[in-house]
């Protein structure tokens, strides 16, 4: 969040001896008329850049100042008469006549005559002991030009004695992302503001005030924007003035001498544009619609033709929205509903929710895409649980529409309450639903999804809810629970909860599947574990399932190798030889763990692990792969899929391992991105649909989720001291594609896992200062397209048996763009625009060394 402070200091006074009192503040003389120059200029660029080469404009004027009424009891309170002249409108940087717009416009022909005119006409001021304290002018005066009288005003503010002052004027965030995503994906800020005053004889002969303000993304800080305001006020000459008036307050001498003039306050006004000439939300529909077909996904076109469309999104009315939502065509229309969705206003969830139809099975894929685009809201509102809710407990004619539902709820909860919004009654309600829904079913299927559910939520008073389902008797349950509690922070791993997990893994009461023990291992070697825990794990491998022995070891060499906070309590266990020696270390099998570093910047640190466990019999049990993205000292989970199989034996004529001799044969994928579990999806369940699968597997990947998401979202204005202000917009759009597969050859005792991810994204940040009379403008941005792509290959026909990861990244495109704009009444428009491509080389990123081996002896066999 962006986190600023305007800091005015007063650096330079030239005071005599005789002039000002301890107490006494600036005053302005009678019969007296002070003449100044004035300048106000706005320019913006990116921080690097030269100020000469800044989209802006520079108002210059003539200020006259005279004293109309004095306080007879407090002298320092005084009511000044400003006007304007001569004013002049001209551009920030320095440009060739060609491409100035400028140049030869009056200031009649860019104000109006009308505006003009309001700007000239005089105002008064309310001073003192150098604060302002009222600021009188014509109500009916438009917006701006109240605003640009405030400017002027402002200079003669101070504070009297040499320090740091909070301003009042603070940029106001319309919006951001308040969760993880922000941190990492986010929009960071900084300002600074400083006034140097010239003071001789108590008269200001000089004031100069410079603020800036910069806005960078997280993830990229070279999409950076940054703000330059400064005004200057000059002191020129010093002439014969009116005589002050007598009267009994300064409201009364301002009515006496205008009517018309009222106070109008010193804070800025909000200023509405009309955009003439700017597309409604089927102009742009059909301008990029085209970009938004199947085929085009994975290109970067796409998430930006997604935010372009966002944007027009955001101003539609509902009926404009549902114009646009009966009138596409299928092959777009999930697309559409992903904008519709993520524009986030009350029109737009009113139309989606209308056009809609969850009672129905038709559309199913749409159903799911609306509700994960709320899943991954930027600022969801209590508003969008509430419609969530109402749908959960409607008639919903698909049972994964159902599930989706309740999961998602769980990830809109999470949310409000980090935005904290906890106890806002629709959160309260969702949050007593889902912590009573597990035992609120006998059905494994509901069961499962209030789980996943509480694993979205991540709420603290879930805890024991999945401790007590972590220890049950099904294992998806067991599954669910423990991975939901990896999740949490690990001050919320109780001892009881850390004695439970040690239960489950040492099976001190019953005996658990593989995936459920190896998972109940992460949970207690990620949770600060004590010397004893860590003692007790490592003195398991050796009595373990085969395969799990490998996975085990692995786990403690990886957290070794990588340096896991767990690395120096293992180092410390591992003194002692009874823990560590040759028989427990040396153990062989294909189960791993394994981390690595994919990316390494100054702004971010992105890494993955893969985990694989396999069962005795070389067929797969569990497959992991975790992508996680680290700035800011915040971690985001970026993606997680995950693949389980069980009860595969029967087909190779091998015999199950302990504890899973009568599990259901069963293939499925688990989803978790940008730390959002997804509904998970089945390969097959049971024997006959496992047969009728392996003969009608077509080898073709299963969609997991695919779609547009606003990952970047930040919205704010920033008032200038000059009496502009600055709109910042930054989004982010993600086209994303995840998809897996399982096949398995029976004639070549063969099997192949595969994850396959495509995506593309944009993020863009402007900055405009948009006047009633010109605009000017900065545009950043940078986009990439990726490919990533894991495949598991695993050999049978004999044992041991041969497993080979891959884990590759195709070379991609990376483009940083700059563009400058600005714009006056008449049309005329300067734009300038600048970008940088480069290719990123694709790899293969390393594994460890016994699978490198592996591959070699997989592939020699293949060819």
């Amino acid at each position: 969040m962006l986190r600023l402070a305007g800091l005015l200091l007063c650096v330079t006074s030239f005071l005599s001896t005789s002039s000002l009192g301890a107490s006494a503040g600036p005053q302005i003389d009678n019969d007296k008329l002070y003449k100044y120059s004035y300048s106000a200029e706005v320019g913006l660029n990116r921080p690097t850049g030269s100020t000469r080469g800044n989209a802006g404009f520079r108002i210059s004027s003539d200020v006259d100042i005279s004293l109309v009424w004095r306080n007879s009891e407090i002298q320092d309170e005084q009511l000044l008469r400003v006007q304007i002249s001569n004013v002049q409108v001209e551009s920030a940087g320095k440009r060739s006549r060609k491409h100035n717009i400028f140049q030869g416009s009056s200031a009649e022909s860019i104000l109006g005559k009308v505006r003009l005119e309001a700007l000239q006409r005089p105002f008064m001021v309310l001073w003192k002991m150098g604060k302002i304290r009222s600021l009188y002018a014509q109500k009916a005066e438009p917006a701006t030009i109240k605003n640009l009288k405030r400017g002027v005003a402002s200079m003669l503010m101070m504070q009297l004695k040499s320090g740091k002052m909070l301003e009042v004027k603070l940029p106001k965030i319309r919006w951001s992302r308040w969760d993880l995503l922000h941190t990492v994906l986010g929009v960071s800020g900084k300002s600074a503001s400083e006034t140097v005053i010239t003071l001789e004889n108590g008269i200001i002969k000089s004031s100069d005030v410079e603020e800036t303000h910069t806005l960078s993304v997280n993830a990229h800080h070279k999409a950076a924007t940054k703000v330059l305001s400064r005004q200057s006020l000059t002191l020129k000459k010093i002439e014969v003035g009116p005589a002050e008036v007598a009267g009994k307050d300064a409201a009364s001498v301002v009515k006496s001498l205008d009517d018309k003039l009222m106070s109008v306050g010193v804070m800025g006004e909000k200023v509405k544009t009309k955009c003439k000439g700017c597309p409604n939300l089927m102009d742009t529909w059909k301008a990029v619609r085209s970009q938004l077909e199947l085929d085009s996904l994975s290109k970067a076109e796409a998430p930006k033709s997604f935010l372009m469309l966002l944007h027009s999104l955001r101003k539609a009315s509902k009926s404009e929205i549902l114009t646009v939502l009966r009138n596409c065509s299928k092959t777009v229309l999930p697309q559409l509903v992903d904008a519709v969705t993520s524009a986030q206003t009350p029109s737009s969830l009113a139309a989606i929710l209308e056009f809609l139809d969850f009672s129905k099975k038709e559309g199913l894929m749409l159903q799911e895409r609306f509700l994960y685009a709320c899943g991954f809201a930027s600022h969801p509102t209590e508003n969008m649980l509430h419609s969530l809710l109402e749908l959960s407990q409607g008639k919903i004619g698909s049972t994964d529409i159902k599930e989706s539902t309740v999961i998602i709820m769980g990830a809109l909860l999470r949310k409000l309450c980090l935005k904290g919004a906890c106890e806002v009654p629709t959160v309260v309600k969702v949050k007593e639903m889902l912590l009573a829904g597990p035992d609120s079913t006998q059905v494994e299927s509901e069961i499962q999804m209030y789980l996943l559910a509480l694993k979205n939520a991540l709420l603290p008073e879930g805890v024991p809810v999945l401790a007590k389902y972590a220890e049950s008797e099904v294992g998806a349950f067991s599954t669910i629970a423990i991975t939901a509690l990896q999740r949490y922070n690990p001050e919320l791993i109780t001892p009881e909860v850390k004695k439970m997990l040690n239960r489950i893994y040492h099976q001190n009461q019953r005996i658990y599947e593989k995936n459920v023990r190896a998972a109940a291992a992460d949970v207690i070697m990620s949770s600060s574990p004590s010397y004893m825990e860590v003692k007790n794990l490592l003195l398991s491998i050796g009595h373990l399932p085969h395969e799990m022995n490998k996975y085990m070891l692995s786990k403690v060499q990886d957290i070794l190798r990588f340096e896991m906070p767990a690395c120096k309590l293992v180092r410390q266990v591992m003194k002692d030889m009874v823990s560590h020696n040759y028989d427990r270390f040396s153990k062989t099998g294909s189960s791993s763990a394994f981390s690595g570093f994919m990316a390494r910047t100054a702004d971010v640190t992105c890494t993955y692990n893969l985990d694989i466990l396999y069962s005795g019999s070389g067929t797969l049990r569990r497959s992991n792969m975790n992508i996680y993205g680290q700035s800011n000292n915040a971690l985001l989970h970026g993606l997680q899929v995950t693949i389980e199989a069980q009860g595969l034996e029967s087909l190779i004529a091998a015999t199950p391992d302990e504890g899973e001799e009568d599990l259901e044969s069963f293939a499925g994928m688990s989803a978790l991105l940008f730390d959002v579990q997804l509904r998970p999806v089945t390969f097959f369940k049971g024997y006959s649909d496992l047969m009728s699968k392996m003969f009608s597997m077509s080898g073709d990947p299963i969609n997991v989720v695919k779609g547009l998401i606003l990952l970047t979202d930040h919205s704010q204005v920033i008032p200038l001291q000059s009496g502009l202000r600055a709109n910042a917009e930054f989004q982010g759009g993600l086209a994303i594609d995840i998809s897996g597969g399982m096949e398995i050859s029976l004639w070549y005792r063969e099997s192949k896992t595969s994850v396959n991810n495509r995506g593309a994204l944009v993020v863009i940040g402007n900055v405009t200062v948009d006047t009633d009379f010109v605009s000017a403008g900065v545009e950043v941005g940078f986009e990439t397209e990726a490919t990533l792509d894991f495949i598991t290959t695993v050999q049978f026909s004999e044992y041991p048996f041969l497993v080979c990861m891959q884990m590759d990244k195709t070379t991609f495109p990376f483009r940083e763009m700059v563009s400058k704009q600005e714009k006056l009444p008449s049309g005329q428009t300067f734009f300038s625009k600048k970008s940088r491509d480069q290719l990123v080389p694709g790899s293969e990123f390393p594994l460890h060394q016994e699978n490198s081996n592996m591959c070699k002896k997989v592939f020699e066999q293949a060819w």
